[in-house]
This record gives structure tokens, sequence and C-alpha cells, in this order.
């Protein structure tokens, strides 16, 4: 197991600071309708309500064949994300894109199961086709300091993935400390995530700068140490343009530019996609 550094903040109105100021420094300075495109490719178009049916899937799914259809240099979204009892209509309704199917499991978005329950959700997701795994650590086992339960969780269910992409969805509003967050990001990444994610987006606050700052850090220090590249996955709350440009910015400065890939990027939302593509016309 990788041991981290003792990464410290001198204060949140310190990392704040940081952030407006890497903003100030990338934000006008980038093409604005490149990095639109790009982000838009990032997308995992989400829908994760307990009203979801198997026709609200089928036509997400057709929503997502349709952008590229209507104008074909822009790419398509990175996947869609669904539960497990709806992998499968996801999955048969994008045959023959390059859309990939991810799925939410592990007790989403509670987390409060036992391990053993998890792993058979986790499973079952596989088998009807989910070529992703979002799950959810046991934020309550962390607050309490008992890490290497966590650490146990998330560790079984990336064994259960196999060769499957794990996304470790991290809940920083619920963690609220800068500590926390840290330390819930070098569990997830010494357990063997593949990416790394803010929010289930159940809770505000959702995705933030600053949680999500955090954790680029500690993508870049692991990356530094190992030269294992990490995903990032801001998720919750990010339905304009200009917020998903600020997310975008933020990968670029503190990791660099071959991150900006959706094998390194994803950005969770339902909304986003719609006002990404409006936006990348107006600027033709």
């Amino acid at each position: 197991m990788l041991e981290f550094s003792k990464y410290s903040y001198k204060s949140e109105d310190d990392l704040k600071l940081r952030i407006n100021n890497i903003l100030d420094n990338s934000f006008e300075n980038i093409d604005k309708k490149e990095a639109l495109r790009l982000i838009f490719s990032f997308i995992d178009l989400t829908t994760l309500e307990g009203s979801d049916t198997d026709k609200k899937v089928a036509q997400l799914c057709k929503k997502a064949l349709s952008f590229k259809e209507k104008y074909k240099t822009i790419p398509n979204v990175a996947a869609i994300c669904v539960y497990p009892t709806l992998v499968k209509i996801a999955k048969d309704n994008l045959q023959n894109s390059k859309i990939s199917v991810a799925s939410v499991a592990g007790a989403f978005p509670g987390g409060q199961s036992p391990i053993s329950i998890k792993i058979v959700e986790v499973k079952y997701a596989i088998e009807q086709g989910a070529d992703e795994i979002d799950m959810v650590i046991s934020r309550g086992k962390l607050i309490e300091g008992k890490f290497d339960v966590v650490f146990d969780e998330i560790k079984a269910i990336k064994n259960a993935c196999n060769d499957i992409h794990l996304k470790v969805i991290l809940e920083t509003g619920e963690l609220k400390t800068v500590e926390n967050i840290r330390k819930a990001s070098e569990l997830a990444i010494n357990a063997g995530a593949d990416f790394i994610k803010t929010s289930t987006g159940k809770i505000n606050p959702a995705a933030t700068e600053t949680a999500f700052v955090v954790m680029l850090d500690t993508i870049k220090e692991y990356y530094e140490k190992t030269g294992k590249m990490i995903g990032i996955k801001p998720a919750g709350g990010i339905r304009e343009s200009d917020e998903a440009l600020k997310y975008f910015c933020l990968v670029k400065e503190i990791l660099g530019e071959k991150w900006l890939n959706k094998n390194y990027f994803r950005i969770g939302a339902s909304s986003l996609a719609d006002n990404v593509f409006n936006d990348i016309l107006n600027l033709q």
C-alpha cells in the first residue's frame, strides 16, 4: 500500500484562494468551443430515480444517440448511468454505439448494507452487461475512523469487478472536512479504484471545487510516486457549461492535458448535456 505524505492545507480559505487563482489564469485562456466538445464526450448521462422505468431509460439512450445524429462533429457522451435493474435495457438500446453503460451498485446511495450484499449487487450489474461500476464508500465507517473497513470493502468490490472499471464515490458533502476527503481519496486509490468520484448527487452539497481539488491533489501525488493515472469524476449539481468548464480547467492545470479524455475524466450529470450541446452549436 502506498504511504501518502501528510498533505496539509493551511485553511479552507487558502484552498479557495488557490482555486480562484487557477481559474483566473486558465478560464479565459482556453479554447471554449474545443473544451466544451471534450466536456460533452466526458458526460455520464444519468438517471437515478426511484421512478425510473424501462421506457425512461430507453428514451435516455435514444437521447444520447441523437446528439451525434443531429451534429456529426460532436462526439457521443461517454456513458449512460442507471440502476442495476435497468442495465440490460440500456445495453440493448446502445448496441453498436461507443457509449458505455455504467451502473451504481453496492447499496447506492447510502452504502448501509453488509459487504456480502454489496458484492452480490455489483456482480448482478456486471452480469446484466454493465461496463463500469459506480460504488459508494461507507461514509459512517470512515467518519468513525474505521479506515480498514472502508479499504477492505472497496478492495472486495474491486475484486468482484475484475477488469470492469470501478468508480468510487466518496460523497464529499457528508465527509465535510478536507482531512476526511483526503483520507477517503487515499483509501479508494490504494484499494484499487480506477476513478474517484465526488458525489451521489443525492445530497447537498454535491460536487464542490474545494473537494475536487483535494481529490486532484491526491491523484497527482499518487501519479508522481507510481506513474499510474487514476480517473476523476465530479457529479451532482453540475448543470451549466461554465460550471463544467471550471472543473475542466482545474483538471487541466493540476493534472495536465493527458487527463482530458473520457478514460480519466468524467462528469456525472442529467441536464448538463443539453446545455453543453446548445452552447457548442451557438459557438459555431
